[in-house]
């Protein structure tokens, strides 16, 4: 009796921890890879990644950010004819977006709309949703897996991506 009136309490605890984290007004920044490797892409051979993210929450569970990534390369072989045999690229991504935070569960659903700038010169415009989970480790401090389609509106079949990547968010 006692351990299901603790773990009551305990999971009311954390739903009321995490709703007071989706306020209107709050603030957020975020760090980000998917460079486990957890990403396809036709023209990918090996991608590393990281990114930043800062946001703030426009009304309750509603937030609307902006991010910077860094991704370096390795491509497919097959590729590399048509981009005159470099094995290796970087581009730089700048974008803008907004989440929806299900506060019941720590779901949210995100939509962002990324400026590619490669190193050779070209540039390519990405819409991406994804859907992730925040994990709340304290009041403040979140692990948050999410699952990402980067599709290219370039060259849908080739440079669109799926993948996992994984942050961590600090809401203050």
């Amino acid at each position: 009796m006692f351990k299901k009136v603790f773990l009551g309490a305990l999971f009311a605890l954390m739903a009321v921890s995490a709703n007071a984290q989706f306020e209107a007004g709050k603030k957020y920044v975020n760090l980000s890879t998917s460079s486990l490797s957890l990403s396809y892409s036709k023209n990918d051979k090996l991608r590393l990644n990281v990114g930043a993210m800062a946001g703030v929450f426009v009304a309750d569970d509603w937030m609307l950010y902006a991010q910077a990534e860094y991704n370096h390369k390795r491509l497919m072989y097959d590729r590399l004819v048509k981009i005159g045999r470099k094995i290796h690229q970087d581009e730089v991504l700048l974008g803008v977006g907004g989440r929806y935070y299900i506060e019941q569960n720590g779901i949210y659903l995100g939509l962002g709309a990324q400026f590619a700038h490669h190193e050779q010169s070209f540039d390519n415009f990405y819409i991406t949703p994804e859907v992730g989970y925040a994990f709340f480790i304290n009041q403040y401090l979140t692990i948050e897996p999410a699952v990402y389609y980067q599709m290219s509106l370039n060259d849908f079949s080739d440079a669109s991506t799926v993948g996992l990547k994984l942050s961590v968010g600090f809401t203050f």
